[in-house]
């Protein structure tokens, strides 16, 4: 069994996932666990530490399962960066733990905001350094494939119907895979 605090980044990631930064809070938390919100507290002094965290390990995650980006493949580098985005969908069926943050970015406590904001410039610096160096503008693609990605992933959660991200992953992969 995973240790307390790890419980209650899984539980905070979900609920994050699922309904959003304002709409979680340590007492729901502890009632889950069955412990005080004093033992919540402990771990996570404030609810902004605990969205640091939460946010930090979703990225690490992200990162690790895309992997260092290969120029020199830039065609599985992207389906590899599309597919992660499938597979948290199939998993949990839930929106991007970021891509929910970012909805409400404006109300986060502004360390949390500049977190998420670090996601998501992470990804576009992944997706330039996987790009051959024959295409152009790889900036603009980049933001535009995450920005396409994202939102996809947004209208498959509301639809609850994970083939809409497929589908755009594949025209994605189609449309962006040959530099030319």
């Amino acid at each position: 069994m995973p240790d307390t605090r790890t419980q209650i980044l899984d539980l905070a990631e979900r609920a994050i996932r699922l309904r959003g930064y304002h709409a979680v809070s340590f007492r729901e938390f502890a009632d889950e666990l069955g412990i005080k919100s004093a033992s919540i507290h402990y771990h996570f002094r404030h609810k902004e530490d605990l969205g640091l965290a939460v946010v930090d390990r979703y990225a690490e995650r992200i990162q690790s399962q895309v992997g260092a980006p290969d120029a020199r493949d830039w065609p599985a580098s992207l389906a590899r960066f599309c597919q992660v985005y499938q597979d948290a969908l199939r998993k949990n069926e839930l929106q991007c733990l970021c891509g929910m943050l970012a909805a409400e970015s404006a109300g986060l406590p502004q360390a949390v905001a500049d977190r998420v904001s670090a996601f998501f410039q992470a990804n576009l610096a992944w997706l330039t350094a996987a790009m051959s160096d024959d295409m152009a503008d790889k900036p603009d693609t980049a933001l535009r494939i995450q920005c396409t990605l994202q939102g996809a992933m947004t209208v498959a959660v509301s639809l609850k119907d994970a083939t809409v991200l497929d589908q755009v992953a594949e025209r994605i992969c189609a449309d962006y895979a040959n530099p030319h």
